[in-house]
């Protein structure tokens, strides 16, 4: 091997990582690790920053819009900082003289980040706060396309360390446009693993034989039922849908509409932007070629889609969505999947217990685990939606994209990776958030004896079963 042996050249970043994280956590204090945190934070929200990103994001990719980028970049990672701002990540973080045990927090060491190209600033961003936050060093494998967004954040991250002598090592980068080879590399030696994208990496990565948090696939399906604010639902699931051009794992891909309120719902949807296409043919057609969707389509601004689609003067001026009519679920049937474009199935129930059904067959054919949402002001629904469908989320009443990941108006914890259970072949079915990137050191000490009487514990069962 050489020099310049790419597994090499992995193996020497993950070796110089693991040597920073080790000071870092030799010298380390709950204000160090708070202000690394807080460096790489300002080094995205900078609004200077921010702007190239985002702009640099959209050239790059060809995914997304700048605004929403720039949208995207400051509201997750201010969440994020408002999540994480008074947790105790550093030494004793809690004594319990009931159970006798005091607990200990304990970095995890290299964390390895594979990141996708839908959010090459704002995902590597959040994955690289929690990362310092609890006392790690990063090493991130950005996408192909997401190479020179990385870098550029990593400039600015390495820009405001010296700003506190940080050490630039705790904050890399796989260089180059990668590949499989090295990606795998970081994959087997980093002490965890986290990815956020395509599910041959989530594959890869449970496989690789390293502690592995990675998400699955987002196929949003979304509930509107006759009791609904059918206007504030149709501007809520616009404004959702069009976000960065439905870059967004959490984007709504599907709408279930109880019929009672069909055609009423259309006509607010209309208002809110909404084309809807009665004939699902017209968009089979022209937003999958060969089997793939159209890249032509994929995250684009409205007036392209329209374009790639073959709509242009067959819809509305000022169409900023999509939607499309349809009745089939399943790989046969490509419009009940993911999408990545302005561009909505809609499903037609006859009642709202129908409205689950149909949800159910669309989350079990893609998107189990993820999220589902519902616009309804019967109160007892969501439950019923929760118990009926395999998911993690239950979104009520809010616009999906802005809710799933973490808003100012509800208790989520802010992040760009939802975990969905055994559902999506996760391991976990909460938001990637910092206490993930932690581990801890428990120290037991003897307490007095709590051993209870056998028939404490088992004479209900004996009355029960007569035993």
């Amino acid at each position: 091997m050489t020099a310049q042996d790419p597994i090499t050249e992995v193996e020497d970043i993950v070796a110089r990582a693991r040597a920073a994280q080790q000071q870092f956590e030799a010298g380390g204090s709950q204000a160090l690790y708070d202000r690394a945190a807080t460096a790489a934070a300002w080094a995205i929200m900078e609004p200077s920053h921010n702007e190239t990103l985002a702009k640099l994001a959209v050239e790059t990719t060809g995914l997304g819009n700048v605004p929403d980028k720039i949208t995207k970049n400051h509201r997750k990672t201010l969440g994020l900082m408002r999540d994480i701002q008074h947790v105790p990540t550093f030494g004793v973080i809690r004594d319990d003289t009931d159970t006798g045990i005091t607990e200990i927090a304990r970095p995890i060491g290299v964390i390895g980040a594979v990141v996708p190209s839908t959010n090459p600033g704002a995902t590597p961003a959040n994955n690289i706060i929690n990362a310092l936050k609890c006392g790690n060093a990063i090493v991130v494998s950005p996408s192909p396309k997401g190479v020179l967004t990385c870098e550029k954040l990593l400039e600015y991250i390495h820009s405001e360390f010296k700003k506190s002598s940080i050490d630039s090592d705790l904050v890399q980068m796989i260089p180059g446009r990668g590949s499989k080879e090295k990606t795998q590399r970081l994959l087997e030696i980093s002490d965890l693993i986290v990815v956020t994208g395509s599910q041959n990496n989530v594959r890869r990565a449970y496989t690789s034989g390293t502690p592995a948090l990675a998400v699955g696939a987002g196929n949003v399906t979304v509930i509107i039922d006759e009791t609904a604010d059918l206007t504030a639902a149709a501007q809520k699931i616009g404004a959702s849908k069009t976000f960065d051009n439905a870059t967004s794992c959490s984007s709504e891909n599907s709408i279930v509409v109880v019929d009672a309120i069909y055609d009423a719902f259309a006509a607010e949807m209309a208002k809110a932007g909404g084309a809807l296409i009665t004939d699902d043919k017209r968009v089979l057609d022209t937003l999958w070629v060969k089997g793939h969707l159209n890249p032509r389509a994929i995250a684009q601004d409205a007036d392209t889609l329209i374009e790639a689609l073959g709509l242009t003067g067959e819809v509305s001026a000022g169409t900023q969505f999509i939607a499309v009519e349809t009745t089939g679920i399943g790989p046969d049937h490509p419009l009940s999947g993911e999408k990545l474009s302005r561009v909505l199935a809609v499903y037609r129930a006859a009642d709202f217990d129908d409205a689950v059904a149909i949800t159910r067959r669309v989350q079990l054919y893609q998107g189990a685990g993820h999220s589902v949402g519902i616009h309804s002001t019967e109160t007892t629904r969501p439950l019923a939606l929760a118990k009926a469908i395999p998911t993690s989320r239950v979104i009520v009443n809010q616009a999906h994209t802005f809710a799933t990941g973490g808003a100012f108006n509800n208790g989520v914890p802010f992040s760009l990776s939802m975990g969905c259970g055994s559902w999506g072949g996760n391991s976990i079915d909460d938001n990637l958030h910092w206490k993930h990137f932690m581990q801890t050191t428990k120290i037991v000490r003897e307490i007095p004896t709590r051993e209870p009487k056998i028939e404490d514990i088992f004479k209900d069962y004996w009355m029960a079963t007569g035993a």
